[in-house]
């Protein structure tokens, strides 16, 4: 029997999207779905409802949860990563007070920023055991990874060996998202989309052949004149000409110019969320208390399939009838030819069976290649503080952050650094 397995699978919602996905496929019906996570009662209520959605999609997948993570890989053809490592007490806590007492304020620090760069280092290592479990009991598996931060996570998993794409949720919603905010229609629309996870461009958006950039340029000027949740991308694509992917709340913190404490009026001017992550993150756990029973107890449970990638691909390969995603793949042969080719970038990909194909892009426009440099210099080096456990590299990735030196001297950023290392304690291994 083939077999999915899902890692992290007590994200009961997350595991009901993309493997309620894979249940309205034909070609899946005879996988085992192998279920993980550390968390043994959520896994429970994962395995619950997912047997519940089973029933009432009539679907013959098997569904078996695992206690022991090696068995539950063993043979696996498919890997769905979708861990937090350190949850959100301690470790996005953790991520969020420390900085603030240097006056450094964010809003999601799942990607970048300081936040990002310790939420790399703790998930760093834990992917590493992933990937020699992988290595011993399914090589030729694939590895799905939805865990961010998706670039340089993506990146440690391709370093050892292991068949791996990087998937997020904004690149297929971007364009028309976009376009029904401006209310403009969103049918017979192509795009473009190339950068880097989480600040990927939309190099080019036409229906039925016509450019669309003018009029939403027009129409994003004039919205910008009220307040709105979308002001720092639109004041980006004014400033640099392209819209990006990812949302505002997160865009506000990979570049310099908006979360800043000498100009606390910017806060207000772009409707920038401060501490939004936290946040989501108490909203959810609560939230959670209220669904649980509807959710996991649930015999009449139904699913329809979303947007989400990871069904498509495994359906792809599968089928070996063609799909095209936006995949988080190694910038080998310089798809994106001026961003570096040890980075990972996001490009449109084409699955089939015989895997996944990255298409070629050329050159970005100078400047939107300037601003995805400026992530991967962190990305970078975040890397290779976590191979070579050295914390001088660790401080080179927070000098080089692009909000981090906006707001504090090297001295300070040394000092956090050393301050968030202390207090992750055994989240972290041992820094020379």
């Amino acid at each position: 029997m083939k077999k999915i397995t899902f890692l992290g699978a007590g994200s009961t919602v997350f595991a009901k999207n993309v493997l309620g996905d894979c249940m309205t496929v034909e070609a899946l019906q005879d996988f085992e779905f192998a279920l993980f996570d550390i968390n043994e009662e959520r896994l429970n209520d994962s395995e619950m409802m997912l047997n519940n959605l089973k029933e009432g999609m009539n679907s013959t997948v098997t569904i078996r949860s695992y206690k022991n993570r090696k068995e539950a890989l063993r043979g696996a053809k498919y890997i769905i990563n979708a861990i937090q490592v350190g949850g959100y007490d301690p470790a996005t806590i953790t991520d969020f007070e420390v900085p603030k007492k240097y006056g450094l304020r964010q809003t999601i620090a799942d990607t970048l920023g300081i936040g990002g760069i310790f939420r790399n280092l703790r998930t760093i290592p834990v992917l590493q055991e992933f990937a020699k479990d992988i290595k011993e009991v399914c090589p030729d598996a694939w590895f799905l990874n939805y865990t961010n931060p998706m670039a340089v996570l993506t990146n440690i998993m391709l370093k050892e060996g292991i068949k791996t794409v990087g998937l997020c949720h904004s690149v297929q919603v971007c364009a028309s998202e976009l376009l029904e905010s401006l209310e403009l229609p969103t049918d017979h629309i192509q795009s473009k989309i190339a950068g880097i996870n989480h600040m990927a461009w939309l190099l080019e958006i036409t229906r039925d052949g016509k450019d669309l950039y003018p009029e939403i340029k027009k129409r994003a000027k004039e919205k910008q004149q009220s307040t709105h949740d979308d002001m720092v991308r639109f004041e980006l694509m004014d400033k640099f000409g392209y819209y990006v992917t990812e949302s505002s709340e997160h865009n506000a913190e990979y570049h310099p110019y908006f979360i800043k404490s000498q100009y606390t009026e910017l806060i207000e001017q772009y409707n920038i969320p401060l501490d939004e992550y936290p946040r989501r993150c108490v909203n959810q756990i609560e939230e959670w208390e209220h669904m649980r029973d509807d959710i996991v107890n649930d015999q009449n449970l139904t699913h329809e399939r979303t947007h989400e990638y990871g069904s498509y691909i495994i359906e792809a390969m599968e089928t070996n009838k063609p799909y095209k995603i936006g995949g988080n793949v190694l910038n080998t042969g310089g798809l994106i030819s001026n961003l570096p080719k040890n980075a990972v970038v996001e490009v449109p990909c084409l699955v089939d069976e015989s895997g996944i194909n990255p298409t070629y892009i050329g050159d970005l426009p100078e400047q939107l290649a300037a601003l995805n440099r400026t992530n991967i210099n962190t990305q970078l080096l975040t890397i290779e503080a976590a191979l070579t456990q050295q914390k001088e590299k660790i401080y080179q990735a927070a000098m080089l952050d692009p909000h981090t030196s906006a707001e504090l001297s090297i001295s300070d950023i040394i000092s956090l650094c050393d301050d968030l290392i202390e207090a992750h304690g055994d989240w972290l291994p041992t820094y020379s």
